[in-house]
């Protein structure tokens, strides 16, 4: 029955009045197979109308009008049940119905809408299984079906997240590492599916990616011929970010390998078009693994030293004399170089298992610096209408790096620069708060910091924070960023970091970008108001920063993972009271009451008594919930105490504040408590300073004193100060 039916539809072509073999001749007879496929009485006549529709389909002879034509006639309903046929006629190929079925499938698949179907997602299985399980040659092609309907998916919308969960990137890693049938088209999948949703792919398919990475590393090392150079292209795509390739046995493997590779490449003499996809790779591990990637030892660092220096003469052969159409072609190398010379600088200055010598640190740093001389020159020259060229933020960001390590050389280049540096953050930080207002109205989630290619401003403040602190410890460079408006933006800066703060979830790793940036700034405040303190009372931003400092203090200081920063606005904000203690906020309001029992919290709780285990007798150590941080804090606590004493005679109420603290009664308990030797000078003086301003300043507070026996531990470790003001009538 169904080679007559076969017969009867070939008669049908032959005689259409259109020659065999021709266009119409086609056409005509897959209208009649569409035609036959609609009005089939059983399955042999659907299944012979059937043979020639795919026969057509295979030699791409189908239009996307006849292609629909297929589908409206058959729909999915006999696909699914040739892909469920497991019993070919006699005589026929084992798999011809699930190739039939492919066939359609695929053909289906060219429209965009079909690709996106339920009935072909819930396929996704049955497609990995094809790929995977051991096929004959005869089968390759029901395999380029397959990988027709994968590429067609992963080009709809919900497509890459229906691949991956269903585990496709499994089945396409096992096709490429075996070497099956169209393992390159397995490759460029993956490519896809890892550009599109590489977190996913790596948390669920970790070892089958590893072993794809093996594979291609391998061949990298292996290969001498222009292929080494396609695989600097590929393998920065199988880098994951994280987990990082150095937890991992076969990981750090690969990248041995990758690094022997690109020893070997670097080494040589290259072509442009060589070296710059050798970079762009060596820039993708560094990324993922800093330089852990890099073997210690004298061939490691002249590697690292190597790759650096090869990173500055191409930012220096690109940005001194650019040519903006040859900048926006480069800018993807110039960029990796970028990461490049941040390792550089990071290595330079690393003390602990240096990869480098210090003559190459030495020479690096000249190198470098004439890198940076590039740069800047580069940044002189950008036009207002290019500021959101997202170049522009990678040559301000590692231009920041340069600052925030190397204070003196190129000084004067820098300080030229500073009007457009201020500039260009406050562009990008207003744009920002901008994004994020209207982001706030629509119900989407914005920060200053979005990633690139998401359309919302970044944030280059917080990069260039570090440097800025140096330069503002200095009269010119100070002088500058004053008159171009950096303290009023780094308030405002300063007040929504704090914001973006307080909306982050706990998490565990609290040192975040957010606090790093609010600590830096703290920074810069107190090189103002010890430097320009007219500044801090002209410049009524600075009110505003108070009265946050005030209101943010008590609510941080209980959270012990924030005590760094709280340390820094807690000292910041008494600093500051010094300078602005006319102003209405410090009046004694509640707020300033506030602010000002929680300073004395953090400067009370950081010692206490602690058996020494050579005497044992109880000695003045640092608190225990202070430990952890003191080398971090220390210079701020004493910093604190000065600034505290200072503040007692400019606040009548302060006094009384201390003495609902109890922390005369503590203190003096204290010092009776442990041995006078454990006590340094540093911190006598210290409790000195505050407990005579005090003394002085109220009547009650030193009678407090004297009650807990302050003659006699003030004679005992020697407050002379002290000791005067408690003698005196």
């Amino acid at each position: 029955m169904e080679a007559l039916m076969t017969a009867g539809l070939i008669t049908m072509a032959s005689n259409s009045g259109a020659a065999p073999g021709t266009e119409g001749a086609r056409n005509l007879t897959l209208k009649r197979c569409l035609d036959v496929l609609r009005d089939a009485k059983n399955d042999s006549e659907q299944f012979a109308a059937l043979l020639l529709v795919t026969k057509a389909v295979r030699a791409g002879e189908v239009d996307s009008k006849t292609r629909r034509q297929i589908f409206d006639a058959i729909g999915f309903t006999f696909p699914n049940r040739l892909l469920a046929s497991r019993e070919p006629p006699a005589g026929c190929p084992e798999h011809m119905f699930q190739a039939l079925g492919l066939t359609l499938l695929a053909c289906f698949c060219t429209d965009p809408q079909l690709a996106s179907h339920s009935q072909i997602l819930n396929k996704i299985p049955a497609f990995n299984d094809i790929l995977v399980s051991p096929r004959n040659p005869d089968s390759s092609s029901m395999v380029d079906d397959v990988y027709q309907c994968l590429t067609a998916v992963m080009a709809t919308p919900r497509g890459p997240k229906q691949l991956v969960s269903k585990g496709t990137v499994s089945a396409l890693c096992q096709a490429y590492v075996n070497c099956s049938y169209g393992s390159d088209r397995a490759l460029q999948l993956l490519l896809g599916l890892l550009a599109t949703a590489e977190a996913k792919c790596w948390q669920r398919d970790t070892p089958h990616l590893l072993a794809v990475l093996s594979k291609l590393s391998d061949e990298f090392l292996k290969t001498e011929d222009m292929t080494k150079f396609k695989l600097c292209e590929v393998l920065p795509h199988f880098i994951p970010l994280s987990p990082p390739l150095t937890q991992d046995s076969q990981g750090s493997e690969c990248l041995h390998k990758l690094y022997a590779g690109l020893a070997r490449i670097l080494g040589s003499k290259l072509s442009q078009s060589q070296r710059d996809p050798a970079l762009k790779l060596a820039a993708c591990l560094v990324q993922a693994c800093g330089s852990d990637w890099i073997p210690a030892g004298r061939a490691g660092g002249k590697f690292l030293a190597l790759l650096v220096n090869l990173a500055c003469v191409e930012v220096r052969l690109i940005l001194e004399e650019p040519d903006p159409m040859d900048v926006e072609e480069k800018k993807e190398v110039v960029t990796a170089c970028y990461v490049l010379i941040e390792m550089g600088i990071q290595e330079c200055l690393s003390e602990e298992k240096p990869l480098l010598e210090e003559v190459q640190k030495m020479q690096l740093m000249r190198i470098m610096e004439e890198a940076f001389g590039a740069v800047i020159f580069y940044l002189r020259q950008v036009r207002q209408e290019e500021l959101h060229n997202p170049f522009i933020f990678a040559s301000v960001r590692i231009l920041g790096a340069w600052m925030a390590e190397e204070t003196s050389s190129l000084k004067q280049e820098i300080c030229e620069l500073l009007p457009f540096l201020v500039h260009y953050a406050k562009k990008l930080f207003k744009e920002g708060e901008t994004a994020a207002s209207l982001s706030q109205h629509d119900g989407t989630p914005a920060g200053l910091d979005s990633s690139e290619g998401s359309g919302l401003p970044r944030d280059a403040l917080r990069f260039l924070l570090p440097g800025f602190c140096h330069l503002t410890a200095e009269d010119k460079p100070r002088d500058i960023l004053v008159s171009e408006g950096l303290p009023a933006l780094l308030c405002e800066y300063f007040l929504h970091q704090w914001k973006v703060l307080i909306s982050e979830p706990r998490s565990l790793t609290p040192l975040t970008s957010t606090e790093m940036s609010l600590q830096t700034a703290c920074g810069i405040f107190f090189n103002l108001v010890v430097t320009a303190p007219a500044i801090i009372r002209q410049d009524k931003s600075f009110s505003s920063l108070m009265d946050m400092l005030m209101k943010s203090l008590p609510f941080l200081l209980p959270q012990k993972d924030h005590l760094v920063l709280a340390a820094n606005i807690a000292t910041l904000g008494l600093m500051m009271a010094r300078i602005l203690a006319n102003s209405a906020v410090l009046q004694g309001t509640k707020s300033a009451k506030e602010f000002f029992g929680a300073t004395i919290h953090f400067l009370s709780e950081a010692h206490a008594a602690q058996t020494d285990p050579n005497s044992h007798c109880l000695a003045m150590a640092v608190s225990p919930a202070y430990e952890t941080a003191w080398a971090d804090i220390r210079e701020l606590w004493f910093l604190g105490m000065q600034a505290f004493a200072s503040c007692v005679s400019l606040f009548p109420w302060l006094p009384q504040t201390v003495l609902q603290a109890q922390w005369l009664e503590g203190l003096s308990e204290l010092l009776a408590q442990v041995a006078p030797t454990s006590v340094d000078f540093e911190l006598i003086a210290a409790f000195q300073g505050v407990l005579v301003e005090l003394a002085r300043a109220s009547k009650p507070c030193k009678e407090v004193i004297m009650l807990h026996q302050g003659e006699e531990w003030a004679n005992l470790y020697g407050m002379a100060a002290l000791e005067q003001c408690l003698s005196e009538q």
